[in-house]
């Protein structure tokens, strides 16, 4: 079964940092784009990251532009998320999926997703 498990959230101060990692199963992880989603209270899922499966060029959100880094080793089936200069309105359930390599999109037909990892920004 294809399986997507994102984990290392967490309680963090304002300013502070976390680093999520996303496990991936099911699936030939190094020919697809991976991407970071979180979905707030209130608010549908929001793309904030998507990195592609060759060059490791990535895409971000414009809220998160310059703090976080996409990551990923295939030879891990695993690909991160490093959070540095965390704020408040980045607290939110995050998800990890296939997404549309130079967007931030899930993939509608390659739609699979985990209970996700809560990450609370507060001081």
């Amino acid at each position: 079964d294809v399986q997507l498990q994102a984990f290392g959230g967490g309680l963090v101060q304002p300013g502070g940092s976390l680093r999520l990692s996303c496990a991936a199963s099911g699936f030939t992880f190094s020919t697809y784009a991976i991407g970071w989603f979180r979905q707030t209270p209130g608010k549908g899922r929001e793309g904030v990251s998507c990195i592609n499966s060759l060059d490791g060029s990535a895409d971000y959100a414009d809220s998160v532009k310059g703090r976080f880094t996409i990551s990923r080793d295939n030879a891990k089936n695993t690909a991160y998320l490093q959070m540095d200069g965390l704020k408040p309105e980045d607290t939110g359930r995050y998800y990890c999926g296939i997404c549309d390599p130079g967007t931030l999109k899930a993939n509608t037909d390659l739609d699979y997703w985990g209970q996700g990892t809560l990450v609370t920004v507060s001081s």
